[in-house]
């Protein structure tokens, strides 16, 4: 690829995912050649829908034809470790929507495969991106805080609280025998481990099942439409719909999280606090332009997404003014500039400052500890 030509991409997914890809790829200048769905017909119409050139019912034939640099993975868990390998071995770069794969065995070849072939390959925790978020990560590693010794949050969500409520990710054999953990659980996972600086060396969880059996409707439902089905069929339920989890830090710090997706009113909360000798922060989602700091000795503080108020690191994800709020589509935005930044520079040596398939994997190997110590009932060490 010239060095003077910015890299194209091609998105694979319809769904909730694929559309908010194609959106922040835009306002970035980055050209979206193709949507490649599973069937024709759904490419066709929302590549119509979307306002996109081409369409391709399949990923194999988008990457003969598409001509895309770039793959964007926004498709059901169960594929996104065979569609990443396919993409690697075809020659091109990657990003995947989380989680990477269904256990840390597929994910730790897909980590090689990205090494083996050269390419860039990202995974989408993309809540990285919020400037806050920056700004804490940026404190905490200049000893603001003192030594970190406790981290703590939850990550809730209300969407799928009563048992008439059905998505793909309920199927196992889709979403992973993993669901809430998987789904949002690793993302908290990820910006604790993140803003610390912290590995996570052993984990204690407890699983719940709200509903038991769960009314699936005969037909398709978009994630997060709304929409319900007048017949529905009984199907028993597997996967978790909370976790209560423990966590033991690499510097002995402590740590707990709440995960649920049947929590009444709160829509897409993720809350974190870290805990240091000299001081605490604390952000979340719902007030994302925020971060709240505190001290012993003196009182607490506010401080406001303001670019002229924050390091460096974090200015680089504040793309307006103080007072002009930045949410969720926006660290879309900044993960995808980063990542197609660094491929059109093209020095694949240098250090990446975006989630790679190393944190993916990671954030797996959490996943399996998780679901050990759950079966188990008892600790569980990450080696």
């Amino acid at each position: 690829m010239s060095q003077n030509r910015k890299p194209t991409a091609c998105v694979v997914g319809a769904g909730f995912a694929g559309p908010a890809h194609v959106e922040a790829l835009r306002r970035n200048g980055i050209e979206v050649l193709a949507l490649a769905a599973d069937g024709l017909e759904e490419a066709s119409r929302r590549a119509e829908d979307l306002n996109i050139p081409r369409a391709f019912g399949s990923l194999r034939e988008a990457l003969e034809k598409s001509g895309a640099d770039v793959f964007h993975l926004a498709v059901p868990n169960a594929l996104h470790a065979p569609y990443a390998r396919e993409v690697l071995a075809a020659g091109h770069h990657v990003i995947c929507e989380k989680p990477l794969a269904l256990s840390s065995a597929e994910s730790a070849e897909l980590v090689d495969s990205a090494a083996a072939s050269g390419k860039v390959a990202a995974v989408s925790y993309n809540l990285r991106f919020y400037p806050m978020v920056r700004e804490a990560r940026e404190r905490i590693a200049s000893g603001t805080l003192g030594k970190i010794h406790a981290v703590h949050g939850s990550y809730l969500q209300d969407w799928l609280l009563y048992d008439t409520d059905w998505n793909w990710r309920l199927d196992p054999s889709r979403g992973g025998v993993l669901r809430a953990v998987a789904d949002i659980g690793t993302h908290w996972l990820d910006m604790a481990t993140y803003v610390t600086g912290l590995k996570i060396e052993k984990v204690l969880a407890d699983f719940s099942t709200v509903h038991p059996f769960r009314k699936r409707p005969k037909g398709n439902v978009l994630t997060f439409s709304g929409a319900k089905s007048e017949e529905t069929e009984d199907v028993h339920m597997t996967t978790e719909d909370q976790a209560a989890i423990l966590l033991r830090f690499s510097n002995g710090a402590l740590g707990s999280l709440m995960v649920s997706q049947t929590s009444a009113g709160r829509k897409n909360l993720l809350s974190l606090q870290a805990d240091g000798g000299a001081g605490s922060l604390a952000w979340n989602s719902e007030d994302p332009n925020r971060l709240w700091l505190g001290h012993r000795g003196g009182p607490n503080e506010i401080l406001d997404k303001d670019p002229s108020l924050l390091s460096s690191f974090a200015r680089k994800a504040a793309a307006y003014p103080g007072g002009h709020q930045e949410g969720y589509p926006d660290t879309f935005r900044h993960f995808f500039a980063a990542v197609y930044a660094y491929i059109a520079e093209g020095d694949f040596s240098a250090p990446r400052d975006f989630p790679t398939f190393e944190d993916g994997h990671r954030e797996m190997t959490y996943c399996d500890a998780l679901l050990a110590s759950a079966t188990a009932g008892r600790w569980v060490n990450l080696s």
